[in-house]
């Protein structure tokens, strides 16, 4: 086995997972301490930035003494989008507004209307979930935190920033705050003035190979391991790529956590804003991607899972599998969170449509796993729109561990997945691979190598022939409920 190992954490919304891995993407041990959501209002999604801090050492510290002493390089990935505010001594201003949160809509109308640059440089319809919007939303309904604002960060660079006292940030994750001119990989003064803010406000930009500082020292003694480098990093699903070698032209990745991508990269900058598609840095040099984004996917499991009162998501699952039946016509509109791509609604609402007196917890199950693949299945409709070419999908993700699922998935794509070792803990691992590639312990013009297979899933031929009848309906809910659905969700 290789001796050099590297620490790769990410900065869920679920959780802080930390995984110690050689070059090749072997893991030697992994972590993960769960986190909590606040949702103090209707479309408000926000988590404290301390509870980022207090997780990760809380990660870090379950590793055996052994790993950690012998890690050689840090690395970070993170939920994307988070508006994270700081005042002059670097203390959060307010919690954080998250990448699900949508409270922003009225904002996103008014800079698309008056600063076209959000499309053209930007890459990206303005979207609630954003981080531009957030700091807008911040600016008309919270002045006095507004005026007080020195930095904003993103999630993971406000976890950088207590590990290495740097601002810093990567492409990847960066080209989400729409601050960006995506295609020169740099901030784009209008679109900051266009929130009130300058470059002074930002992090520096580095490619997520790239150094950009290192452990500081009461850090390192107190987690056991050398004054190591800390290396830029990535947006989860990014870094969830590179876990999987996901890192040319073509290649496609299947991000299944608490939101569900699709996520395929390209060697030139590419965008198609108007089907709700993302155009975004890739965190390896010279790359890009385009992204299509539903809001809700393994977290509607976990919602599911709590109204069927299941024991667990896996026990949800199975009684899908066992007592669900192919020909329930119950349907699910995966849409808790409101909806990205190919909707770009933030104020849209789940359903359960079809329930009778025989319907039960197995069918209800399997409603809703159908549900999210078929969603999961407009956004690659949408990427095809876009030209993007994907054969086959590598999965990475939570949502992973069930190859029935799997099925369902892969039957409504009608494209196979490929399961690699340490799929569920992909962005993880991708940051790890990425401080490899950093201290040269990786060549990325020799290839990234992907992890082991550990099985592929094939489309299942009377799934596909069946899940297109289901799509039909579904597409049906989806226009016949939009109008009656409320402007703003209940909560």
């Amino acid at each position: 086995m290789e001796k050099t190992v590297f620490l790769g954490i990410d900065i869920g919304t679920s959780g802080v997972k930390a995984v110690i891995a050689t070059a090749s993407g072997q893991i030697v041990e992994s972590a993960t301490t769960p986190l909590s959501v606040s949702r103090p209002k209707p479309l408000w999604s926000e988590q404290d930035p301390m509870d980022w801090w207090q997780a990760t050492a809380a990660a870090v510290k379950q590793f055996s003494t052994e790993a950690r002493a012998g890690v050689q390089a840090i690395s970070l990935s993170g939920q994307m989008h988070g508006a994270t505010l700081l005042d002059r001594d670097h203390k959060p201003l307010r919690p954080a507004i998250l990448w699900n949160d949508g409270r922003s809509f009225a904002e996103c109308e008014r800079l698309q209307e008056t600063c076209p640059d959000f499309l053209t440089k930007g890459g990206n319809l303005v979207m609630p979930g954003f981080t531009a919007p957030k700091l807008e939303w911040v600016r008309q309904h919270e002045p006095d935190v507004f005026a007080q604002i020195d930095k904003v960060l993103l999630p993971k660079d406000y976890v950088r920033l207590r590990m290495t006292g740097e601002f810093a940030s990567d492409m990847s994750d960066s080209a989400g705050t729409l601050w960006m001119d995506v295609a020169q990989r740099d901030w784009h003064d209008p679109l900051l003035a266009a929130c009130g803010l300058s470059r002074a406000h930002m992090p520096d930009l580095y490619e997520g190979t790239s150094q950009t500082g290192t452990l500081r020292a009461a850090i390192a003694a107190d987690w056991g391991m050398a004054r190591v480098p800390v290396f830029a990093g990535g947006g989860d699903n990014a870094a969830g790529a590179v876990a999987v070698g996901v890192a040319n032209a073509g290649q496609t990745l299947l991000s299944l956590g608490t939101s569900g991508v699709i996520f395929t990269v390209s060697e030139t900058y590419r965008s198609n804003p108007q089907s709700a598609v993302h155009a975004f840095c890739h965190a390896v040099p010279d790359r890009w991607h385009l992204m299509s984004v539903m809001l809700s996917a393994a977290s509607c499991l976990d919602w599911a899972c709590r109204i069927t009162q299941s024991a667990s998501v896996d026990a949800m699952i199975h009684a899908a599998e066992v007592d669900g039946r192919d020909d329930s016509e119950i349907y699910f509109a995966p849409y808790l969170s409101g909806e990205r791509t190919p909707h770009n609604d933030p104020t849209l609402q789940g359903a359960l449509f079809g329930l009778t007196h025989s319907a039960g917890v197995g069918d209800i199950a399997r409603a809703v796993l159908e549900g999210v693949a078929f969603g999961l299945a407009d956004g690659f409709a949408a990427l095809l729109a876009a030209g993007a070419q994907m054969d086959q999908l590598s999965v990475v993700g939570g949502g992973a561990r069930s190859r029935f699922w799997g099925k369902i998935i892969a039957s409504a794509l009608e494209r196979p997945l490929i399961y690699h070792d340490g799929a569920d803990v992909g962005p993880a691992l991708g940051a790890a691979r990425l401080a490899a590639l950093g201290t040269g312990a990786l060549d990325l013009k020799a290839g990234l190598s992907t992890p082991p297979v550990l099985y592929e899933i094939e489309p299942d031929p009377d799934w596909v022939s069946l899940f297109r009848r289901k799509r039909a309906v579904f597409k049906q809910l989806y226009t016949r409920t939009r109008p009656i659905n409320p402007g703003e969700p209940n909560g």
